[in-house]
């Protein structure tokens, strides 16, 4: 491409040169044809050399060969084994019968290569690692990142975790999860961007962007893998590796579009979910895996099962693992994550009859597609640059990244009386069980931790703070001190996360009059509360999402000092906070923050930087509301408080305590009410929706100013709204913007009870406003 850029500026300097002005426009017109022709020829072309480049490859491999590709082995670990002295691991490489594994360090995975390079046909291997929120340099967990409401820092954060991650040799990433989830009990809501179909799969889009870049042979691009396709975000009950149950309006209206996004943009692969689909487990699914994403979306990348997904289908009642290997493999599944499945069973289902040759040869053509479109045939190592891996990991650049995108992560949910910004001056209060952890705020799904360079929120304060304030800590408590989840805290999992469960010789009671004592004299308490790293992410739903009660009780202590109190939260969900609103004037949401996490919520607490995050996903009142989302259908006896007999609870209110889209500042900002260029529109017109934006506070800040979409009449019930655009807008004191939209029938369409992507002719609502809850209305009629 970039060569064609080259030779098309050459010809059209030629021309210019042309005297005769006819042939000069003839020219300029056929070297203008091929500007525009040449790019989808060349991509033919490059397509056309991989064909024959896998099919001459392929001609020459056994069948224990190919089946060898569809096998990644060892999870995470493979390459660590294929760097020691296990012999075994390696032998297995080296006779063709492992196709991708993991790794964590540049030897490790370069031992990795070497063994592929003295296999038979020395087809290089797949490295794939979690590089969920960074490699090295940690960004904030998916769900903080989301509530930036900026595709360019999310898109960012990925970039630098593409470079770091190559510059070690990884070469794909099991990263992103697009899982959209209502259900915060669900402990993998953390790695994913909320409720909302469309913001998660613009942040899907911005992703896959930041991990492969303009070209996946760069050396600094990794493959990315969406997952878990699909509908995992649905578990029951909030219980991960839970069933799922909906129906397909509910399916592609709602949760679909994030995985179709990711797609569009160029994913090169996906993984299967582990839950159920219609009744038959994803990685099983023909509906799914063929039927959806190859036949109706057109992917041509490949997709591997998430971990042993194939074995457990065997505990759904499907068969054993050669009948559910088989039947893995008809679905459209070509690599096993460590089920042992295919490359154990398949050779005999062939035999058998159950599968065919053409199957194997298709999903070995698909997982050496993508070696190729890696780069990986013409050099195995160019992933494996140790220059890079001491250049290009934890530099100045990527942690100051870190911590603005951490800052733009946090959202203010309370802020009473102006306790925030805080004064740098005077003395502070840091008190609590996170105030000085580091591992914790990295959050779920770090599989490198570099601890040293981990700033803790009393040292960001002290940073931030400079020579005017005083900083004094205690612990305060425990995380926790229920003997049910202390013990789930101590499992390997949790330590792998970096949590250390310090067993402390002080009762409760001696650890909360500590952090009294040393706050009597405080001007301002900040409380630093909320999970540990290991109370979030897999295998960490939990059933209760309040504070736990040791950090509950001492917030309480701390409030009644009567000192103002600043509870800041290191968490990986919504949590529910009736007591903590009630009660705590400031609070501020600093999800898991990242490597900078210190410094980047002190630049939050002193105001360097006025916080602008918006809640992707909704905070109930109560786990009894769960599931409690914007977005939701009406019902034929909508909420009335005046009538007994509507659709409503005893003893709360329908609404959640903090609603999708909100999120405070620290300067307020008036809007005017919507004004349209027209209130009837008809066919393929576009609509121009307008608000006037003032920031009538202080001090300059950024606001989300967000826009909705009713449909109330329509074939099928619609959501009583839908996040349909935003914008992210920066005023200074006094300043005044107008804020414009254009919306088209593209905003207006969804899938009706056909499956049919389309819109309907109308009565329909805009509204636009500061989050789902909080927004002005106008009305207009688009006819067909």
């Amino acid at each position: 491409m970039k060569i064609l850029s080259n030779k098309s500026t050459q010809l059209q300097n030629a021309c210019v040169a042309i005297a005769n002005p006819y042939l000069k426009f003839r020219l300029i017109k056929t070297v203008l044809l091929l500007f525009l022709v040449f790019p989808v020829f060349n991509l033919f072309a490059q397509s056309s050399e991989m064909d024959a480049f896998v099919s001459d490859l392929m001609s020459k491999m056994t069948l224990e060969e190919k089946l060898g590709q569809l096998n990644l082995a060892s999870g995470n670990m493979g390459a660590v084994l294929a760097g020691s002295s296990d012999d075994k691991f390696s032998s297995a490489i080296m006779n063709g019968e492992i196709g991708a594994t993991g790794g964590f360090t540049f030897d490790a995975i370069k031992g990795t290569q070497d063994a592929a390079m003295k296999s038979r046909l020395q087809i290089p291997v797949l490295i794939g690692l979690d590089v969920i929120h960074g490699y090295k340099t940690i960004f904030p967990i998916p769900l903080g990142l989301s509530c930036t409401w900026d595709t360019k820092l999310i898109e960012k954060s990925a970039r630098i975790a593409a470079t770091e991650a190559s510059a070690s040799g990884v070469n794909w990433t099991y990263s992103p999860m697009v899982d959209i989830s209502r259900d915060p009990r669900w402990g993998r809501v953390a790695e994913g961007s909320g409720e909302d179909p469309w913001w998660g799969s613009k942040v899907a889009e911005a992703m896959i962007k930041g991990y492969q870049g303009d070209d996946l042979s760069d050396e600094n691009t990794i493959m990315a893998c969406v997952k878990h396709f699909a509908l995992y975000g649905a578990s029951e009950a909030g219980r991960d590796y839970n069933t799922v149950d909906m129906s397909h309006l509910t399916m592609f209206n709602e949760y679909l579009p994030p995985y179709k996004a990711a797609f569009d943009v160029g994913a090169g692969s996906a993984m299967s979910s582990f839950n159920l689909i219609d009744g038959i487990p994803a990685t099983g699914s023909k509906f799914m895996m063929t039927d959806v994403l190859r036949t109706r979306w057109g992917f041509d990348g490949f997709v591997v099962t998430d971990y042993t997904s194939i074995n457990e289908m065997t505990n759904h009642g499907l068969g054993d693992l050669k009948t559910v290997s088989a039947l893995a493999l008809n679905a459209g599944i070509d690599m096993d994550m460590q089920g042992l499945g295919f490359i154990g069973t398949l050779k005999e289902s062939m035999e058998d009859g159950k599968v065919s040759m053409e199957q194997i040869d298709v999903a070995c053509r698909r997982v050496l597609e993508a070696k190729y479109k890696l780069g990986l045939f013409e050099n195995a190592y160019t992933y494996l640059d140790e220059s890079r891996s001491e250049k290009d990991i934890l530099t100045e650049a990527n942690l100051k990244a870190a911590r603005e995108i951490a800052a733009h992560s946090m959202v203010l949910l309370k802020n009473d009386n102006n306790t925030l910004p805080l004064q740098k001056k005077g003395k502070i209060a840091v008190v609590g069980p996170l105030a000085t952890s580091k591992g914790d705020m990295l959050g779920t799904w770090v599989m490198i931790r570099e601890e040293k360079v981990i700033s803790t929120v009393v040292e960001g304060i002290k940073n931030v703070g400079g020579d005017g304030v005083e900083v004094v800590s205690a612990k305060g408590a425990n995380i926790t001190d229920d003997p049910y989840l202390k013990a789930g805290l101590k499992s390997p999992y949790a330590a792998f996360m970096g949590v250390k469960m310090e067993e402390e010789q002080r009762t409760a009671a001696e650890m909360i009059a500590e952090a009294v004592n040393i706050s009597t004299d405080a001007d301002v308490i900040v409380a630093v509360l909320g999970e540990s790293a290991a109370m979030s992410g897999e295998a960490a739903s939990r059933a209760d999402i309040n504070i736990p009660e040791s950090q509950k009780d001492l917030l309480k202590a701390l409030v009644k000092t009567g000192k103002p109190v600043v509870l800041v939260l290191i968490n990986g969900r919504p949590l529910t906070l009736e007591w903590e609103n009630k009660n705590v004037p400031a609070i501020l949401e600093a999800w898991a923050p990242g490597t900078e996490a210190g410094n980047a919520i002190a630049d939050v607490l002193f105001g360097d930087y006025n916080p602008a995050g918006k809640l992707t996903m909704s905070f109930p009142r109560s786990v009894g509301q769960i599931p409690v989302y914007y977005n939701h259908k009406n019902t034929g006896r909508p909420m009335d408080p005046n009538n007994k007999f509507t659709s409503k609870y005893l003893d709360l209110p329908n609404d959640p305590l903090y609603p999708f889209g909100y999120g405070l500042s620290y300067t307020t900002f008036g809007y005017s009410d919507v004004k349209l260029n027209k209130s009837e529109l008809a066919g393929n017109e576009t609509l121009t929706a307008t608000v006037t934006l003032t920031n009538s506070g202080q001090v300059a800040g950024e606001e989300v100013v967000q826009l909705y979409i009713s449909d109330p009449v329509a074939s099928i019930s619609r959501p009583v709204k839908e996040l349909k655009s935003f914008q992210k807008i920066m005023l200074q004191p006094g300043e005044s913007r107008e804020v414009i939209f254009n919306i088209t029938t593209e905003d207006l369409k969804f899938y009706n009870s056909e499956l049919i992507y389309d819109w309907e002719p109308g009565d329909f609502k805009v509204a636009i406003g500061v989050s789902s809850s909080d927004l002005k209305e106008a009305k207009f009629i688009w006819k067909k």
